[in-house]
């Protein structure tokens, strides 16, 4: 399993798939090893992340751990959390300033591929509203605020939904102070049982 699960890594690493379409060129950001409990879904990588090649190593990483409770070391520690998004590499910035969706083509092409190698996942924290639409589709809520309240509702199935973790939810976050009363609690209970 190893050299296999090795060589699908060094596939998806190498991946230029959709190379035309990325303004700072391929660099597929990937995080696992095979023992890994929790797996971590997010969108696609921003400029930070791609420069550094480590996923969530910005802001928005920041304020993930933080509702984790969780330090670097450990959350970086691969052979327990695997980091995987929607996106693998760095899709550039829309009109508005913002990044683009991550690239369609990433999840069709290695999601299910990689999940093959990870037979110990636990639990899965699906980051943001596009892991949400393709783990959960006709599932979620109609809005992503709803799909996060309702997060009990996947847990029987391994899914903890959140929103992304970026400086433009800020405000979402002081709108809705049950996330962090209500969700938070319960976010790291089930990731300490998961990785326990």
């Amino acid at each position: 399993m190893g050299s296999r699960f090795d060589a699908l890594l060094n596939d998806v690493r190498g991946c230029t798939f959709c190379a035309a379409h990325l303004p700072l060129g391929p660099r597929p950001v990937v995080r696992m090893q095979h023992g890994a409990r929790l797996l971590i879904i997010g969108q696609a990588p921003g400029t930070k992340v791609h420069a550094s090649g480590l996923p969530w190593n910005d802001r928005s990483g920041d304020v993930l751990r933080g509702w984790l409770d969780m330090g670097r070391d450990d959350f970086y520690e691969a052979s327990r959390i695997a980091i995987m998004p929607m996106g693998f590499c760095y899709p550039g910035v829309n009109l508005k300033g913002g990044d683009n969706p991550p690239r369609p083509e990433c999840a069709p092409l290695w999601h299910q591929r990689l999940l093959g190698m990870l037979p110990k996942i636990q639990l899965t924290l699906l980051v943001g509203q596009y892991s949400h639409a393709h783990y959960l589709g006709p599932r979620r809520h109609k809005t992503m605020t709803d799909t996060v309240r309702h997060f009990s509702d996947y847990l029987p199935d391994g899914y903890f939904p959140l929103p992304h973790p970026s400086w433009r939810n800020i405000g979402w976050q002081k709108r809705q102070p049950w996330f962090a009363e209500d969700v938070i609690p319960v976010l790291r209970r089930r990731v300490a049982e998961a990785l326990a």
